[in-house]
């Protein structure tokens, strides 16, 4: 169609106006859609969220380690970074970095013509374009598509941040190799400081990594990145960043300080190590627990507040370490003794007697020499076994490689001492300190919480403490020792025995417990009942809810003497309600969480503080004066009991006043020594992994663990002041004994002392022990007199010199074996009134 005249003007209007409302809806569609791109922007970068590791710290701010899967990333604000960083990272990657506005068109020209003639140095991406890039792009991909999209985003993102704000994106986003991302966590691992202290040098080698890791690693391939690290510091002389003598001077110190002995596979991730590795654990596991629904420990750069004390964490480290190799060396070496006598005392008899009864199943020849080849075969050949059946591809050899190491395991657990150490505070229940085995790398196997021991007579203070509780016995109760059998309610049998075997006859309760009598221990358990005393040691457990399994709580008189199965960190928790007069103390290690914006999001110390305050949940399990006695009696432990030769080996506790008691079980199989201060309370712990073995009598609670025990124990008290155990102010009272019988003393009692007693329980009766025997003494000289006709001479003992010595020394003797017969069956008599079972 032809338009004329005025419809050729028309058309031309309408033309002219299609065009400018076009171009407006264009216009304005673009800068919407460019409004919309920046504020979709500024809403991704203000949102975006880097991964970030976990971080644990100790109660004094330390960090302790850190929690992350394949990411290490630390965020640093870019104001805090030495400016020869950033002047490095410049004149590595975009020296024109403050004058573009995102593209840098001789950048990209000087990054072709450096891949024309192949001497690359840098790309051409701008820092800018390098952010933009790994937020809004796929950087794997090499197309003309993802470089205008990179490049679009470039200038927006320049529009939104100041150069600066980008400075801090790509500081802290950008990969630096060995699963490192950003400077901080970048420098951490390669140079073992905060990029806040690093030097020119060292920041040379960082940028250089942004090329390529694989390629210009300092761990890995030294000398090339050597020579990009000296291209970097070249380039920063040229720009005026720095001087010829300083970048020099930087170059020289870095390399002659290198350490080229470091392992090639070395990364972040296997670099990352523990100062507390089982406290660590338990705190992850803890936190998975309290973190539940979407969240990711591993990335969402949580800060976490424990009660840990590396300092007392340190001590107790060192101090076991070198208590493994003791008490190894002394196992073995006393395993060694035991076969050498089999191998030279008995086997010959063995030997003999299957040859001269024509036995073949006990000729032992070569039975030593038969242990000794297993011994190399599983300590030499079968750890290079899997490596050798993958070598020569056999499914046969290596079936027996998986079956040589699952006996070789057996055998190491069977045979190689362990141990635990943990300590709380008394009052919050703060854990200080927790070592749950000699190798966390080998075996992640806390013993410190979950291992299931039998405690042995580290057990007894728990229904000792029922008893006392019950105001039936004191620490003036006397009880006997010696050979008994008991009953259960079952008519079962048990006959129980005193370490070695030894006796000591009439016995008060505080002296039987600080020496450990077994005896005495459970004429104590029977008179107060199966279920009282499981009621109060599974309350001090913090196991009430399995009191009624009674394979854990067996309604028998073995429990007495510990065979039920608990962790160190329950006996901890029992032993630290003494101290605390009687209250219950729940194990604490995190105090407080927060997120990486620093807002608290998890306060389980406050919540306990709050629950405490409004509920009292911190339940009362014995009295305050009942939990003193328990203290004042654990107190005779260390000053002669079991614990009395610990105290002396390490001079004392410098006025620290301590209390504890040592265990050992059946067959020596577990050594505990468990006690308090009234700061902190301790449970320390050796034995087998695999139950069964024998430590020997050689190692028990009082000289395998006490030793330990007590060198921490004075170790960690040495920065508190010396103070006494918290007492209550009334309800208790000293009262004089006889020492014999616990009663009133009279004029006949040879020695007499103080005891404590909860006001009520103090005893009421004169001791009438020391008279009888006097009288009875009297009474069997008249008869030996009137037997031997001794009137005639008119023998009077207090003044007879002309006697025949050897006359008196019969009448002595006769007179002393007539008194022991008859106290003998005094105490025994007496002893059945507290166990009728004696008679």
């Amino acid at each position: 169609m032809i338009f004329t005249g005025k419809k050729k003007i028309y058309a031309e209007i309408i033309l002219v106006l299609t065009v400018l409302v076009t171009l407006a809806i264009g216009l304005g569609g673009g800068y919407a859609l460019a409004q919309l791109n920046n504020s979709t922007i500024r809403k991704d970068l203000r949102e975006y969220k880097p991964a970030l590791p976990t971080q644990i710290y100790d109660r004094n701010g330390e960090l302790i380690t850190e929690i992350f899967s394949d990411v290490k990333r630390d965020i640093v604000p870019v104001q805090e970074l030495p400016k020869h960083l950033l002047y490095a990272l410049i004149s590595r990657e975009d020296a024109d970095f403050f004058q573009h506005n995102g593209f840098s068109f001789r950048g990209t020209a000087r990054a072709a013509w450096n891949v024309a003639i192949g001497s690359y140095f840098s790309g051409g991406s701008t820092l800018t374009q390098q952010v933009a890039g790994k937020h809004y792009a796929d950087r794997s991909k090499l197309t003309i598509t993802r470089k205008l999209r990179e490049l679009w985003y470039a200038f927006n993102i320049e529009r939104e941040l100041s150069k600066y704000e980008i400075l801090e994106m790509y500081t802290n986003e950008m990969y630096f190799g060995h699963n490192t991302y950003g400077v901080e966590s970048a420098s951490q691992f390669y140079f073992n400081h905060s990029a806040r202290e690093i030097s020119i040098a060292e920041a040379a080698i960082l940028v250089v990594q942004l090329a390529s890791p694989a390629l210009y690693s300092p761990i890995n391939h030294p000398e090339r990145a050597q020579s990009r690290q000296r291209n970097v510091l070249n380039q920063m002389v040229e720009l005026g960043y720095t001087s010829q003598e300083v970048a020099d001077r930087s170059f020289e110190e870095y390399w002659n300080n290198y350490n080229y002995g470091r392992s090639n596979i070395a990364s972040a991730y296997f670099d990352n190590t523990s100062k507390a590795p089982y406290f660590s654990e338990y705190v992850r596991l803890q936190l998975n627990d309290m973190l539940y629904g979407a969240v990711d420990i591993n990335k969402d750069g949580y800060i976490v507040h424990t009660t840990l004390d590396l300092d007392y964490q340190r001590t107790a480290d060192s101090i076991m370490e070198k208590s493994y190799r003791r008490i190894n060396e002394q196992y073995h070496s006393n395993k060694r003794e035991r076969l050498e006598v089999v191998d030279e005392t008995y086997l010959p008899i063995v030997e003999l007697l299957g040859l001269a009864h024509n036995i073949e199943d006990i000729y032992v020849t070569g039975a030593k020499e038969k242990r000794a080849a297993l011994n190399q075969y599983y300590e030499t050949i079968a750890p290079s076994m899997e490596a050798l059946s993958a070598m020569l591809g056999s499914s046969s050899l290596y079936q027996v490689s998986q079956y040589s190491k699952g006996t070789s395991d057996n055998r190491k657990s069977s045979s190689t001492v362990e141990g635990a150490l943990i300590t709380i505070d008394n009052h919050s229940g703060h854990i200080m300190a927790m070592v749950g085995g000699s190798d966390f790398e080998t075996k992640q196997y806390n013993r410190a919480t979950d291992a299931k021991i039998q405690p042995g007579s580290s057990f007894k203070p728990l229904y000792y403490s029922a008893a006392i509780s019950s105001g039936e016995y004191t620490p003036a109760t006397r009880l006997y020792d010696g050979p008994i059998a008991f009953f259960d309610n079952n008519g079962k049998r048990y006959t129980p025995m005193n370490y070695l075997g030894n006796w000591e006859g009439s016995v008060l309760l505080r002296y039987a417990l600080a020496t450990s009598m077994n005896v005495p221990s459970l004429q104590v358990l029977e008179g107060i009942g199966f279920e009282a005393a499981i009621d109060r040691a599974s309350s001090l457990l913090g196991m009430e809810d399995k009191k009624e399994d009674r394979t854990l709580f067996p309604r028998g008189f073995p429990l007495g003497l510990g065979v039920t199965a608990v962790a160190p960190i329950n006996m901890v928790k029992a032993f630290a309600t003494f101290p605390n007069q009687g209250k219950a103390v729940e194990p604490m290690a995190i105090t407080n969480v927060l997120n990486r914006e620093g807002e608290s999001i998890l306060s389980p110390e406050q919540e306990r503080i709050r629950r405490q305050k409004h509920s009292s949940e911190q339940r009362q399990i014995l009295s305050p004066q009942a939990a003193y006695v328990m203290v004042d009696m654990l107190k005779s432990t260390v000053e002669f009991g079991t614990l009395r030769w610990r105290r002396v080996n390490v001079g004392g506790f410098d006025g620290m006043p301590m209390a504890g008691k040592t265990g050992t079980t059946q067959n020596w199989g577990d050594a505990w020594t468990v006690g308090f201060s009234p700061y902190y309370s301790t449970a320390v712990w050796f034995g087998f992994d695999t139950p069964g073995n024998s430590l020997g009598r050689d190692l028990t609670g009082a000289t395998a663990a006490g030793p330990v025990w007590a060198e921490y124990m004075k170790s960690i008290h040495q920065r508190v002041p010396a103070k006494e155990f918290a007492r209550p102010d009334n309800g208790l009272l000293e009262v004089k004994v006889c020492t014999e019988s616990g009663l009133i003393p009279t004029q006949y009692c040879p020695e007499s002392k103080e005891e404590l007693f909860i006001a009520g329980t103090e005893p009421k009766q004169f001791c009438d022990i020391h008279k009888f025997k006097e009288e009875r003494d009297e009474d069997l000289l008249r008869k030996l007199q009137s037997s031997m006709m001794l009137e005639d001479f008119n023998v009077n003992f207090d003044a007879a010199p002309e006697m025949d010595d050897d006359l008196l020394k019969d009448l002595e003797d006769q007179i002393t074996n007539e008194r022991d017969s008859m106290f003998s069956s005094e105490e025994q008599q007496s002893s059945s009134d507290v166990n009728p079972l004696l008679d």
